[in-house]
């Protein structure tokens, strides 16, 4: 053990009962970096044991324990001598689940299991990556802050998860004043890959990329880089002030056709957009296009001022997260490189 260093926890939780954990996978390993650049000593989970070996190529120096989000197996190691959990996992589905509970319970439980093992430990401070599908949800029309919450009753599975699951961090933290919690609502998370592992939040791009479809559906989301996003985290931790606040760390929506458009500037994609009764039509063959039909017309307009105000948190240009999520894609072999976009001769 190194004096002087401060500790911390992460997470490593890609899979709660089976499902894919994007946000966790995508995000962790950057935050893991990050907390180290800061001089952190990090400990993570691992869902198996058997992913370890795996996970530790691509994060040296993090201090890898076996817990699950589904029993309280682990967590008492995990969390012992440390001063700050950062509770990432939440089961993220590429379709819709058969029932809402393979989605909600994973997450509301597993949250309260990382709470309760914290508490016990005497850890100081929990940082707890929510969404914002706990914010916009039933809300469209103005934009959303902080003070926004979704509608449990309009959400989808995956919504209601995140939304109970904030829910009931923050009814935990108002019964165990000794414990400190903030929480991060991250838009869709796209940025660079670590590992040959690409979650649901950049399936997008990676459909772009390969041209799996013969245009790209009108859809607009608000993104964050996970480098971004890994900032944030920290500055959650370190921040006195944000105790007891949700930060929304998402920017401006931008549609899949507008991401076509900047993929266009360095690869060989299909910019068209989908006419929205063509992604209708396809959501009867298709489980992907099923999926975008509920996202069919939604606004995703909301402030991260509060971040950025409180936290001196600030985002880079999406159009550099789009390209390195690409070069990631590309370089790690999960999707066939597209080609340059041809150009008109002279």
């Amino acid at each position: 053990m190194l004096l002087g260093l401060r500790e911390f926890r992460a997470e490593h939780e890609p899979e709660v009962g089976g499902v894919v954990a994007g946000e966790a996978d995508v995000a962790v390993g950057h935050a893991d970096q990050e907390l180290q650049r800061a001089g952190y000593r990090v400990r993570g989970t691992v869902r198996s044991a058997s992913r370890a070996s795996q996970i530790a190529e691509t994060l040296p120096g993090v201090e890898l324990v076996e817990a699950g989000l589904g029993s309280d197996t682990g967590w008492e190691a995990a969390v012992a001598g440390c001063r700050y959990v950062l509770h990432t996992a939440s089961p993220f589905p590429a379709g819709t689940p058969k029932h809402e509970d393979e989605l909600v319970r994973p997450a509301v439980d597993g949250t309260l299991r990382v709470l309760r093992a914290a508490a016990a430990s005497g850890v100081e401070r929990v940082v707890v990556t929510s969404s914002i599908a706990a914010v916009q949800v039933g809300n469209s029309g103005r934009l959303l802050t902080e003070a926004d919450w979704s509608d449990v009753a309009v959400c989808d599975a995956y919504e209601k998860s995140k939304t109970l699951a904030e829910r009931a961090a923050w009814d935990f933290a108002a019964e165990h004043p000794d414990i400190e919690v903030a929480v991060l609502n991250p838009g869709m998370i796209i940025g660079p890959l670590l590992r040959a592992e690409a979650g649901t939040s950049v399936g997008g791009i990676r459909t772009i990329l390969a041209g799996d479809m013969p245009g790209v559906p009108r859809l607009n989301f608000a993104t964050v880089d996970v480098r971004d996003l890994a900032v944030a985290h920290r500055l959650a931790l370190e921040t006195p002030e944000a105790a007891g606040n949700r930060y929304i760390c998402a920017g401006d929506e931008i549609s899949f056709p507008e991401m076509a458009r900047i993929l266009a500037g360095r690869y060989r994609v299909s910019t068209r957009a989908l006419p929205d009764w063509l992604v209708r039509l396809s959501a009867r063959f298709n489980t992907d296009a099923r999926t975008a039909v509920r996202f069919l017309g939604r606004e995703e307009r909301l402030t991260a001022a509060k971040a950025e105000r409180e936290l001196g948190w600030h985002m880079r240009p999406v159009a550099e997260s789009l390209l390195d999520t690409a070069d990631s894609l590309i370089r790690l072999g999960l999707v066939d490189d597209p080609g340059a976009p041809r150009r008109a001769a002279a």
